[in-house]
Formats: C-alpha cells, structure tokens, sequence
C-alpha cells in the first residue's frame, strides 16, 4: 500500500486519541501528518530542519480526506512522499494506514514553503528541498 512511500513513520495510537464518539479525533490525525512531514524534511536536510540560514520548512496549507476510522489499540503507518515542486513551494501527499485493519484510512496533502527564521519572511526553496528525493 504504501511502497512507493519512502520517508514512514510508525505509531501506535493510544487510548486518548480517541474522542466522545470512541474512535481517533480528527486532529490527531493532523499530528501523524506533522510527525510525517518533520521527518521528511530532516530527511532532506541531514537531519536540521532549518539550514545555515536559519531557513527552515513552514506549513502554509493542509487539507485531509478521513475514509474510516481508527481506535485504540492500533498502530498506524504514515508514509509521506513529494508530489509536485513549485517556484515557492513543495506539494507532499500523505497516507495513513491502519495495521490492525490493514487498510488506507486517511489521506492528506500539504503545501510547505520555506520561511526565513531570522528575518521572519517566506524565504526561496533550498535545493536540497528541490532535488533530493525521499
């Protein structure tokens, strides 16, 4: 499911992830979309999310399209990978997956954009960002 997913994260969910309805709150997946992005991009980076420059990756847009639901006990697979490099920002899709059900539970896209941390302004893409894979 997610072999062409190069940069995954593993996590177990836990039992206060869940809300009222008893299954995984929305915003929780947002957060093993986080986790998945911060990988990726210390990936691309050496493992420092901000360069020399102090220019480092910033979340401008997210959007998630939840297809089931997750409950505890499970453990859920998050592979990130980049879709589509602009002028200003790179394009990454996400997908969970649920261990237990052995299926595709949520799928994410974001639009991240490089930020100067020192002068507090969007910044131009690294080349690293633009070309290495993960």
């Amino acid at each position: 499911m997610l072999h062409d997913y190069k940069v995954q994260v593993e996590i177990p969910v836990q039992w206060g992830d869940m809300d009222a309805s008893q299954h995984v709150n929305n915003v929780v997946y947002l957060r093993w979309v986080e986790a998945a992005r911060v990988t990726f991009y210390l990936s691309l980076s050496k493992g420092n999310l901000k360069n020399e420059n102090f220019i480092g990756p910033i979340l401008a847009w997210q959007e998630c399209k939840y297809i089931k639901p997750v409950t505890y006990p499970d453990t859920v697979i998050v592979g990130i990978k980049k879709v589509e490099t602009l002028d200003d920002r790179i394009i990454t899709e996400v997908k969970i997956f649920s261990k237990k059900n052995e299926q595709l539970v949520a799928i994410s896209k974001q639009s991240t954009v490089a930020y100067d941390f020192r002068l507090k302004q969007k910044a131009p893409l690294p080349l690293n960002w633009i070309y290495n894979e993960s």
